[in-house]
């Protein structure tokens, strides 16, 4: 709220905003930050949304997960859900663009949207599949850097100024964090057969079950110590050492 009314109020922030863009512009290869930039387009970004979006509802169905569509769904609406927040605000906040733009709202970025939702939902979705902790972490501060990279290439190119990027990735992180809380409801699926120690989850589920902090108990994560063992929240083994 605060980026769009200093935005939309030619406040003293974007006047610091635009000496930013103007001395950022040019400071990477063009090649490069055109190939970066070019990663929030939905015609990248979305494609490979839709794919993880099939293999996730094929793992959960395959995992007897109850509601496994929900997950994907919740996703499917989320990125909707960007041209519709999205354009309506450029249309509002009516911001011009970097010198040589043409004419329209920028504020904020499309493709910095299109990036956050497709490819961190995305991210989101594989998470159960990962068995490690450490594959996790990588698979999310990769994500990060990946989106880090396309805002860098959009205001390196001159196509956008760095607060129409920053003021995606706050809209569309609140779009995923609705996400994230919609579809950590889905109940468990049944436990695995698999042998290995039980893990306990503590925090906010993520699609597919999993929870967010994963931490060695004698119980499973919904029954006490002596119940089926071996199984975590989303019917897939981990290994303690994790």
């Amino acid at each position: 709220m605060v980026l769009t009314w200093q935005v939309a109020a030619d406040g003293p922030l974007r006047h610091l905003d635009e000496r930013l863009g103007r001395a950022a512009r040019g400071s990477l290869p063009g090649p490069l930050a055109e190939l970066l930039a070019d990663l929030g387009n939905a015609t990248v970004a979305v494609p490979l949304l839709a794919l993880v979006l099939v293999g996730a509802a094929l793992r959960d169905r395959g995992r007897g997960l109850p509601r496994w569509w929900l997950a994907p769904l919740a996703a499917a609406l989320a990125m909707a859900a960007v041209p519709a927040v999205v354009v309506p605000l450029k249309a509002l906040v009516d911001r011009p663009g970097p010198p040589h733009s043409v004419p329209g709202g920028y504020f904020p970025s499309g493709h910095a949207a299109t990036a956050v939702v497709a490819y961190g939902a995305a991210a989101l979705l594989l998470l159960p599949s990962l068995r490690s902790a450490l594959l996790r972490r990588l698979l999310l501060a990769g994500t990060a850097v990946l989106n880090a990279a396309i805002g860098a290439g959009l205001v390196v190119r001159g196509y956008h100024w760095p607060l129409d990027v920053l003021g995606s990735w706050l809209l569309c992180a609140a779009l995923l964090a609705v996400w994230t809380h919609t579809a950590g409801r889905v109940p468990r699926g049944p436990r695995s057969g698999l042998g290995g120690t039980a893990l306990r989850c503590d925090g906010p589920r993520l699609p597919g079950g999993l929870r967010t902090a994963d931490r060695s108990a004698g119980g499973t994560a919904d029954g006490p110590a002596g119940g089926p063992a071996g199984g975590s929240a989303d019917g897939t083994a981990y290994s303690s050492a994790e």
